[in-house]
């Protein structure tokens, strides 16, 4: 049950009184008016039980914080529950506290969530809060602080749970034009109709049958079934698509707007080919929250989408190494691979990038938030090869 979220103080707690307590019973004493000191006795004995009341209010009192779901996009909805359990016979009044960070609650200017009740002996309850994602990110939630008192509210106790739960807010998701790739297919025809396989790519496998090359024989997998597998491999011809994030550019314009829309744009367009069935990678030189390297390889399988979304959602907007180095170290095998890479704007750097997939064949597509205006006697703009990222997106 639901009790006052704030208590207000009791008077017991204040020193003066105490001592002014004490006082009343030496002269009790002193007079010899016996209901005087009796009254002063009970007073004293009630605030010395309070006080060891609330001291053992947090023994055997467990708590923890549960949330439905630890990946959203921004806008939508998560509940966030910290169950609370008194173990003991002792009653208490219990209060707990946590801070949330990029999460909007009921009230979207409090950050601070709090909740209290009264917990009776072996007694269960559970304080819930409807959140809403406000931005990208990780977000943790906590550290929870918990407080337990005596149920007159004259005391109380506090301490701090080491554990903190974090939600990871994707990029939001949003409408763009259609975007033509360049292409490297093999003999031009994409997808399952190559006729070529690549023995790199491995899907799965199946049964084996004498037509088979017995150079593809899954030997791990025939053990395993107890009969011949062969090996299913990805057309050669399929697309691959490395998207590459410039972060160094932002970091130093202090361009926050223009690099959120340009995450927004990375995730969205990822979101669009893993739907049509294109192998995708991402690379980044940018820091990340919390683990993960800055780079997602190129693959395709049922959590490269998932795995690109959360590198995007933990990129922070600091450089953590040199661009072309993050190249070289997380876009090894560009076999079969185009590029987009998104940057602030054109600069030498691009150039370099371009440079750089060029002696490799690499195909590359870049994409710029903001065009400098060119300098004396050049008089050009945004290269052929290279877009604007207002002009990708519909809104």
């Amino acid at each position: 049950m639901e009790g006052a979220e704030d208590r207000v103080p009791s008077l017991f707690v204040v020193p003066f009184t105490l001592f002014f307590v004490v006082l009343i019973l030496f002269s009790a004493l002193l007079f010899g008016r016996t209901d005087l000191a009796v009254l002063s006795l009970l007073v004293m004995g009630t605030a010395g039980g309070a006080k060891l009341w609330a001291r053992r209010g947090l023994s055997s009192v467990h708590c923890r914080g549960v949330v439905d779901r630890t990946r959203v996009f921004p806008g939508e909805k998560l509940a966030y529950t910290i169950e609370a359990a008194n173990g003991k016979f002792l009653p208490v009044w219990f209060q707990v506290r946590t801070y949330v960070d990029g999460l909007l609650g009921a009230n979207p200017d409090e950050k601070h969530l709090k909740k209290g009740a009264d917990l009776l002996w072996h007694q269960r309850a559970q304080f819930r809060w409807d959140l809403i994602a406000e931005r990208r990110g990780v977000h943790p939630l906590g550290p929870v602080h918990l407080a337990a008192g005596d149920l007159f509210g004259f005391f109380s106790s506090e301490k701090s749970l080491d554990e903190t739960l974090s939600v990871i807010v994707y990029p939001r998701l949003i409408p763009l034009k259609p975007f033509v790739l360049p292409r490297r297919d093999l003999f031009g025809r994409p997808g399952v109709k190559s006729p070529v396989q690549d023995p790199v790519y491995v899907l799965g496998t199946h049964d084996y049958q004498p037509w088979h090359p017995s150079k593809y024989i899954h030997w791990k997998a025939s053990s395993r079934h107890s009969r011949l597998q062969v090996k299913v491999f990805e057309p050669s011809a399929q697309e691959k698509v490395l998207l590459a994030v410039r972060v160094d550019a932002f970091a130093r314009e202090r361009a926050q707007a223009e690099f959120e829309q340009t995450l927004e744009v990375v995730a969205s367009l990822a979101a669009r080919l893993d739907g049509e069935g294109y192998a995708l990678g991402l690379v980044t030189n940018g820091d990340m929250v919390g683990e993960g390297s800055g780079a997602v390889p190129v693959g395709r399988h049922p959590g490269q989408l998932s795995a690109i979304l959360e590198a995007l959602a933990r990129l922070r907007m600091e450089p953590r190494l040199a661009f072309l180095e993050a190249l070289r170290g997380g876009a090894r095998s560009l076999w079969d691979t185009s590029c987009i890479c998104f940057a602030y704007e054109e600069d030498g750097m691009g150039r370099a990038v371009e440079d750089h997939f060029g002696r490799r064949r690499v195909p590359v597509t870049s994409v710029v938030c903001h065009v400098s205006p060119p300098a004396e006697g050049e008089g050009r703009g945004v290269r052929a090869t290279a877009h604007r990222l207002g002009e990708m997106c519909l809104r």
